[in-house]
């Protein structure tokens, strides 16, 4: 799969991305006359199938635990990045976080 980064266009605020996919002939063949059963276009076909099969993969056990460890991951190297500016910084950075704080609208 690829994917381009420039946005397509704009629908209720939401950026629309294109997503290319590589399927083979006859897979088409069954979502062409999938979409044409349905009124719907391949493109939403696809949108839904991928909709469908984010929200299923939301309770997965196995996603889950993947993204806790992924999220515990991204913890530490914050932890590490933040420990390494104040070795470099000392002070200063936690005075300028400490005024941001106090400056931040309730």
């Amino acid at each position: 799969m690829s994917e381009t980064t420039a946005p397509t266009g704009n629908a209720g605020g939401t950026t629309i991305r294109t997503l290319a996919v590589r399927i083979i002939d006859d897979l088409r063949a069954q979502l062409d006359v999938i979409a044409q059963l349905n009124d719907r276009s391949v493109t939403e076909e696809i949108r839904i199938a991928l909709e469908a099969w984010v929200e299923t993969s939301k309770s997965d056990p196995k996603v889950l635990e993947r993204a806790e460890t992924v999220r515990a991951e991204i913890e530490r190297e914050a932890e590490t990045k933040r420990n390494a500016i104040s070795s470099i910084f000392g002070t200063e950075v936690a005075a300028s976080k400490s005024t941001r704080a106090k400056q931040a609208p309730a």
